[in-house]
């Protein structure tokens, strides 16, 4: 097996075992020495593949201590593509159309799995303005109940955000004929109402 290709696995087995044994940020991991066996792998590959997840700020080392996993809501790494990659335009704009597309995909599995009852939570939430744009697609993605659409969903909203696109106040109304449409069940009305909401009136039908 290539170097490249040990380092990957024992990545890929860093993160079932995080997940296995129900780690949480804050949550110290074990030593370079005990992953060594556990894994049955090189300790200097064990220490290879630690200090990768270090630089994405997924891990931190602390003098004494040990090695912690960090809360990366607020990835670092989501900092770092904000002030460099994302600082090409054609990158940004890509950014805020795949954001839009997957939100117009989870909006169809809302309306095949969506309890009514959650939907009409929701409307009244938005009615109170209780809820701002991030939290109301949130909720919606919820209802989705797809992990993967939810992970992806978030990361583009984090890279979204660290953009510092001009603030855009939408409309109350634009949020209540899109959940009316869900409940509903009219893909279609749905789609529409989307498009409406995000000012995407270019978008074609295919969308």
């Amino acid at each position: 097996m290539t170097n490249n290709k040990v380092y990957l696995e024992i990545v890929k087995q860093l993160r079932e075992m995080i997940s296995a044994d129900n780690l949480q940020s804050g949550d110290k991991i074990p030593s370079e020495r005990e992953l060594s066996e556990r894994l049955n792998v090189g300790r200097s590959s064990v220490r290879e593949a630690l200090r990768a997840l270090e630089l994405l700020g997924l891990i931190e080392t602390r003098r004494g201590e040990g090695t912690f996993i960090r809360d990366f809501r607020g990835n670092q790494l989501v900092q770092l593509l904000g002030t460099f990659i994302l600082q090409d335009e054609k990158a940004k704009l890509d950014v805020i159309e795949t954001k839009n597309l997957i939100e117009m995909d989870f909006l169809r599995l809302v309306l095949n799995r969506a309890d009514e009852n959650r939907l009409f939570t929701l409307k009244s939430l938005v009615e109170e303005d209780q809820l701002n744009d991030d939290q109301f697609f949130y909720q919606l993605i919820e209802m989705a109940d797809n992990y993967l659409f939810s992970r992806i969903w978030l990361i583009l909203k984090d890279y979204y955000n660290s953009l510092n696109l001009r603030i855009v106040e939408y409309n109350k109304n634009s949020y209540i004929m899109l959940i009316e449409a869900l409940i509903e069940k009219d893909e279609e009305k749905t789609l529409a109402a989307y498009r409406e909401l995000r000012n995407l009136s270019i978008l074609t039908d295919k969308y």
